[in-house]
């Protein structure tokens, strides 16, 4: 989260400026390591805190000059944390927990 947060605080943090859809691609990537790290750490999808937080951070760019906020840019946020958790309880090879009449 601290690595999303210094990249997001910088107009142009990789030199380059990105067009779309590469910069949605490269939001996709961030969260889809977030979600893959949340999942691993919790044996949990840890999509909410990950949603939140790339609300968090869209509100936050929209104050960094250069950079701009978008819907666009939180749904790749989303789809990236959504397939990293689903890619790293896949491979911690336990099903993600809901919560149900059975537990």
């Amino acid at each position: 989260m601290a690595v999303i947060w210094v990249l997001s605080s910088s107009s142009d943090p990789l030199g380059v400026p990105l067009p779309h859809p590469l910069d949605w691609a490269g939001h996709a990537l961030e969260y889809l390591a977030l979600g893959f790290a949340l999942g691993r750490a919790t044996g949990r999808p840890g999509l909410a805190l990950a949603a939140w937080f790339g609300a968090v951070d869209e509100v936050h760019q929209a104050f960094v000059a250069g950079r701009d906020a978008g819907i666009q840019d939180w749904l790749a946020d989303l789809l990236g944390a959504w397939l990293g958790s689903r890619l790293a309880l896949r491979r911690a090879g336990s099903p993600p927990r809901t919560s149900g009449a059975d537990d």
